[in-house]
């Protein structure tokens, strides 16, 4: 999700309100039964779950030669990646909304352009408008980023000349950073216990997990009982010198990082809003530098950092993934609710159970679902430890996001960059970063959802995709995707009431119509979707959109725990293939093809 400002230059009222099964789905291949074949008793590997990670896991698992279904709980393919029709004729990427981080060899592998994917690239990509009176009549001022660097200095040139001059290098310079992570992406971390410990064939295998790492310009020791490995020489590859700098970045807090590069506030706080997008972190808060890093270091259309809207809805990447699959021999069903992974008695997963009664059996099991729901939910007790089951409920799933989708019969017209009626800008393309002008608003906002509070003035993204996809609104209309935070779990300890989430949405409105006048006169429909909304209705453990935090403790050989970083299980043949396993969040295909990839060599060993 998030906004990539950098890198490629990151007429029913309340419909479906908090998840109510009124919508349709976009396109065929989500539907129920969206398999021709019936479910088998007997598969080689069942994936739990039908998230865009579970299907790139199911296709892989097909192309290696296990015959693989994949079983969703929904009606709808694509979990967090999903289409619906909330009002009629609307068409909602419901919960995620922007593509950039899916895997250019994922892409390529399932040739996911031949199976529909149409991408629409956005350029400019960001539009941070101000809240204030305009000088002589003029409009209040505002920052555009986009592909242009001369633009971008010309608009930021507009409150320092010194950060336009300072920009092209700091672009280039998240863009080194980003792009020596690559590596560590389309693996599995480094197998630590592998390497240390074993016969030393195992421990030379294992080795091989350091790849990666090497590519990434990292330099490893590793001291092998037998053998000792000195590997390369760090200053030749891709980090060479800037390791300080990238140690940095993931560590530090991102204001301390901005304030060494610019003074302009407008741009410093747009720069931030991609360094706690998605997480409870403010921009002084140590490590969400790393944050703004997962965001900048994605790839469309081969562009670096580019950003753009799928045809039909973020469900588009779901259904084209799906049809890959199929197209190898995927059999996919909705509508297969899990209620829990068979253990044998030999302690290893051999099936699951829906909750209708019926029973599958399988020689592995892969889960797209949370840790916390594979391990607390879905695998009996009795076959994890009881220091494994402490360890699972430390995971962090703090969320700060509220996601409100929304149907209007005009297209915003922002005070700051004001359009004829109808007639889209290039601004309106953009994420629009809304109550993003100050780092203190930003601040503020996040230290009253730490206090329980939902925010009195969120920081709002605003994302109008029916600008360039005209097939998500009827002529004239527009959906609207604002993705707001900061919003707790609970409202100072208690649950959220429908009243709550009706005075969020106001509020969040309220703000909006400060920029953009007649904004709420225009809204048709509504979709209020708070942290416990996206944990019941996605499955995603409070409400968090990455399957868990994306802190320092919660990333690579520690993600979702540092015993548990490569995909299998305590319980043999069952495994982790979403967003909770490295490289984590966002939608980009990683999780799902390490896991398949681990998978299938577990089996070739046995």
């Amino acid at each position: 999700m998030g906004s990539g400002h950098i890198g490629g230059i990151m007429a029913a009222a309340l419909w479906a309100r908090r998840g109510r099964r009124t919508a349709a789905v976009v396109g065929t291949v989500a539907r129920s039964g969206s398999s021709r074949a019936a479910l088998q008793s007997q598969y080689d590997a069942l994936v739990i779950g039908g998230g865009h990670n579970g299907l790139v896991a199911a296709a892989y698992l097909q192309k290696g030669g296990l015959k693989t279904a994949v079983l969703e709980r929904r009606h709808v393919l694509g979990g967090a990646a999903v289409s619906e029709e909330i009002v009629p004729g609307f068409h909602f990427s419901r919960c995620s909304y922007l593509l950039s981080l899916l895997r250019p060899h994922i892409y390529a592998d399932l040739e996911l352009k031949k199976h529909g994917l149409k991408v629409y690239m956005r350029d400019p990509h960001a539009f941070t408008p101000m809240l204030e009176e305009g000088v002589k009549g003029a409009p209040p001022r505002s920052l555009t980023l986009g592909s242009d660097l001369a633009m971008n200095q010309k608009e930021i040139g507009k409150f320092s000349q010194k950060d336009a001059k300072a920009y092209p290098d700091f672009v280039a310079h998240l863009e080194k950073l980003a792009g020596a992570i690559h590596p560590l992406l389309d693996a599995p971390p480094v197998d630590i216990p592998g390497v240390t410990t074993g016969s030393l064939g195992k421990r030379l295998a294992a080795a091989k997990t350091l790849t990666p790492l090497v590519k990434c310009g990292v330099l490893v020791d590793a001291c092998l009982r037998d053998i000792s490995i000195c590997v390369f020489d760090a200053r030749s590859l891709k980090l060479g010198r800037n390791v300080p700098d990238f140690y940095e970045i993931v560590t530090a807090p991102i204001m301390k990082i901005l304030n060494r590069w610019f003074d302009s506030e407008p741009l410093i706080a747009t720069l931030a809003t991609d360094a706690v997008i998605g997480a409870m972190t403010s921009p002084s808060s140590p490590g969400s530098g790393y944050v703004l890093l997962h965001h900048v270091m994605g790839e469309l259309e081969k562009e670096k950092g580019a950003w753009g809207y799928v045809e039909g809805g973020m469900g588009g990447v779901s259904q084209a993934i799906a049809s890959a699959a199929q197209s190898y021999g995927v059999d996919i069903f909705t509508e297969k609710d899990v209620a829990q992974v068979l253990v044998g008695s030999d302690g290893a997963a051999r099936g699951v159970a829906l909750k209708d009664g019926t029973e599958i059996s399988s020689r592995v099991v892969l889960s797209n679902a949370t840790p916390y729901v594979t391990f607390k939910n879905l695998t009996p007790q009795a076959a994890l430890s009881p220091e494994f089951i402490k360890a699972i409920n430390q995971i962090d799933y703090t969320s700060p996001v509220t996601k409100i989708n929304v149907a209007v019969d005009k297209l915003p017209n922002f005070l700051a960059r004001p359009t004829p009626d109808g007639i889209p800008g290039p601004h309106h393309q953009c994420s629009i970063h809304l109550n993003c002008e100050s780092v203190e608003v930003l601040e503020t906002a996040y230290k009253e959802a730490m206090n329980g509070r939902p925010s009195v003035r969120p920081m709002l993204e605003m994302t109008i995709p029916s600008v360039l996809d005209p097939t998500l609104a009827p002529p004239g209309c527009h959906v609207v995707s604002l993705f707001t935070q900061f919003t707790p779990y609970h409202i100072e300890g208690r649950e959220w009431t429908d009243q709550d989430r009706e005075a969020y949405a106001d509020t969040a409105f309220d703000w909006v119509e400060q920029y953009a006048p007649g904004f709420k006169k225009s809204v048709v429909g509504r979709d209020i979707l708070t942290p416990p909304d996206l944990e019941r209705i996605f499955g995603l453990t409070g409400g968090n959109i990455f399957h868990g935090s994306m802190s320092l403790d919660q990333l690579y050989l520690a993600r979702p725990l540092p015993f548990l970083s490569n995909y299998r299980s305590p319980v043999k043949g069952l495994y982790l293939c979403g967003s909770g396993t490295h490289p984590g969040g966002g939608v980009m295909g990683s999780p799902g093809f390490n896991a398949a990839l681990t998978t299938i060599a577990d089996l070739k060993r046995h």
